[in-house]
């Protein structure tokens, strides 16, 4: 089942960092958590968000390349400002989270969001 980006914001007490107006219009089919770049490339799909720890540039171009959602920092991790001027130019919204990755992706699963699947 699909979810608004608000309403994960608010299971996960998330911090918008870019994309705060795309809260109430973008819906995520499903989530990926992953913090190397080739497993997200080679298993999520479009419309997914990704959930990482990872907050380089390179995880805004693998989330522009997959076609991916928006992506969810998790431990409080913030990107740079290279990495956030990145996401405003591709149009990725970031959040970020205090859960770790374990607890941020069971708290979305309990909430129904859908797992990747195919892993």
């Amino acid at each position: 089942m699909d979810m608004q980006l608000r309403k994960i914001s608010e299971l996960l007490e998330c911090e918008v960092l870019m994309g705060h107006k795309r809260l109430d219009d973008l819906e995520v089919s499903a989530c990926f958590a992953a913090d190397l770049m080739s497993d997200v490339l080679r298993f999520s799909h479009a419309g997914m968000m990704m959930i990482t720890g990872l907050t380089s540039v390179q995880s805004v171009q693998t989330a522009h390349v997959a076609d991916l959602a928006a992506i969810l920092f998790v431990g409080n991790k913030r990107p740079n400002g290279a990495v956030l001027e990145l996401a405003r130019e591709k149009g990725i919204p970031l959040l970020t989270t205090r859960h770790n990755m374990f607890d941020a992706c069971g708290i979305l699963y309990a909430a129904h969001l859908a797992p990747a699947t195919g892993t």
